[in-house]
């Protein structure tokens, strides 16, 4: 016991001595205090409350930290993120999501050697190393719908989830926008007879304030929804809901990927079959092109960052993007299809009717609003 104590003592001596020749080289001579990479993450984390993405930052440097938070800020380089990078594909981890963990990392480094200073005046690193990203050769591409499939995917959903979606592939926000949108951030524009949603740079992935235009067709999801909750505009059995991208989502795709080919009589694409909620905002994106508007307005839209760095808009001005919009959905309604093509009906042909949503949803316009 006691050759056990002495042993644990000794150390402890060694890691005090050690420590304190650290501490004179600092004040003395102006030697750089070493840290570890676990010391800056949480540093990173302290000052960085603010940030919308910071849950997902703390996943990712969690599971980091058993490969590099104990290593000096030096030796955290390409070289020893390999063991971390050749693990994680075996855990099924995408070259996508890799590369946002290596993301973090590196402008953790980019702030030890840019702005944070020692006692000594002096970076916590004198240089950020090179961090080299992942290829991801099976990058998964867009996939715009169609009107026909939109209809498809849109039958299978849930009336809920049926009711966000269409919305989405009307506004073009992104998930999170949809699903947290509260009726305190519509303001009405008396001069049009409309309102549109201001939603707050805090809630805003850009964190710029934005402004969401509705046609036609979103204004009609809108007052479907005004009676079904006090705060917020989609609710699931009276309650909030967090996200689209659920399991009832994966299990509408996987029924509406089943009727493609008996309802298109061709073969349903890997697209479809793996389509994601995010390929709705795509959808409106590619709608909006093909309907000629320009491309500040189409930033504007779909909430991209602009040269346009005007906060409140005129009632002119909201009108015209109101109106790039419902070109959007004269082009989907008018557009030839490619995937309209049933044998014996002429190959493709163009639709002059498109039915929107589900049915039991009550959500479609009447025909004279088309």
């Amino acid at each position: 016991m006691r050759e056990h104590w002495n042993g644990r003592h000794s150390a402890s001596e060694g890691v005090l001595a050690k420590r304190v020749m650290e501490l004179r080289e600092v004040r003395l001579f102006g030697a750089r205090r070493e840290r570890t990479f676990r010391a800056a993450a949480t540093k990173f984390l302290e000052e960085n409350q603010h940030k919308r993405s910071l849950e997902r930052d703390a996943r990712a440097l969690a599971i980091l930290n058993p490969y590099i938070g104990g290593l000096p800020l030096r030796r955290v380089h390409h070289d020893t993120l390999q063991p971390y990078v050749r693990s994680r594909p075996a855990s099924g981890i995408s070259p996508g999501t890799i590369n946002r963990d290596l993301a973090v990392v590196r402008r953790i480094l980019n702030l030890c050697a840019r702005l944070w200073r020692d006692e000594s005046d002096r970076p916590w690193l004198d240089t950020a190393p090179l961090i080299q990203m992942q290829r991801h050769p099976n990058k998964r591409e867009p996939y715009p719908l169609s009107i026909e499939e939109q209809r498809l995917l849109f039958s299978e959903l849930d009336g809920h989830l049926a009711a966000m979606a269409l919305f989405k592939v009307n506004t073009g926000l992104r998930e999170q926008e949809v699903v947290n949108l509260r009726w305190s951030w519509e303001v009405p524009v008396s001069e049009l007879g409309t309102s549109v949603f201001v939603i707050p740079r805090s809630c805003v992935k850009n964190g710029l304030d934005r402004y969401v235009v509705l046609n036609r067709i979103a204004k009609s999801v809108v007052n479907d929804r005004r009676r079904e909750h006090a705060e917020f505009v989609f609710t699931c059995e009276g309650q909030p809901v967090t996200k689209i991208y659920n399991s009832g989502w994966k299990a509408a795709r996987r029924r509406a990927a089943r009727r493609y080919a008996g309802e298109f009589g061709r073969a349903c694409p890997d697209g479809f079959r793996t389509v994601r909620v995010h390929d709705l905002k795509d959808t409106y994106g590619h709608r909006l092109r093909v309907a000629g508007v320009g491309f500040e307005d189409r930033k504007l839209l779909l909430g991209h960052k602009s040269r346009h760095v005007t906060t409140h808009y005129s009632a002119p001005e909201i009108g015209a993007l109101i109106e790039a919009s419902e070109r959007a959905l004269c082009a989907a309604v008018t557009r030839k299809s490619r995937t309209d093509h049933r044998p014996g009906e002429g190959g493709r042909r163009e639709r002059q009717v498109i039915d929107y949503v589900v049915v039991r949803e009550r959500l479609e316009p009447s025909t004279s609003e088309l």
